[in-house]
């Protein structure tokens, strides 16, 4: 398989809450809810970098749409990453989704394996949304405090 991975999905249980989270709260550029007009269609896609796309689709209809049964969400199974250049600027994205309703998970700080991250979490999370912690991570390069 070549890598060509362009979408990563977050299953979640209230898309219209899922899309004022991250549209709203942590400012991603997004078109809104498309695909209403299919009965199991609706989604919302964020761009991201380099054609990376992340979209938020409701974990019954990826169920269906996969021919799986929704199974019991886990805050553990997924994260994702976001790289800054400095830890004030990991604190500084911690505030923001801490100030968008997202769960200060664990305070940010120095990593054992030498960089700085900390972990907020989607305020519609466990038990009500498919398991992802939103992950924040910045290694520190010859930054003075």
């Amino acid at each position: 398989m070549k890598p060509r991975i362009s979408v990563l999905t977050l299953g979640v249980d209230d898309l219209e809450a899922a899309l004022k989270f991250y549209r709203d709260g942590l400012g991603l550029g997004t078109e809104g809810i498309v695909g209403k007009e299919f009965e199991h269609g609706a989604v919302a896609f964020f761009d991201l970098q380099s054609g990376l796309r992340l979209a938020i689709f409701c974990r019954d209809d990826i169920a269906r749409d996969a021919g799986l049964p929704v199974s019991k969400p886990s805050p553990t199974e997924f994260t994702i990453g976001h790289n800054v250049g400095s830890a004030q600027e990991a604190d500084e994205v911690m505030r923001q989704g801490v100030s968008a309703g997202a769960r200060l998970v664990n305070p940010a700080g120095e990593t054992f394996w030498g960089g700085y991250s900390g972990y907020f979490q989607n305020p519609r999370r466990p038990p009500l949304e498919s398991g992802i912690q939103s992950r924040l991570c910045s290694r520190k390069l010859s930054v003075t405090q």
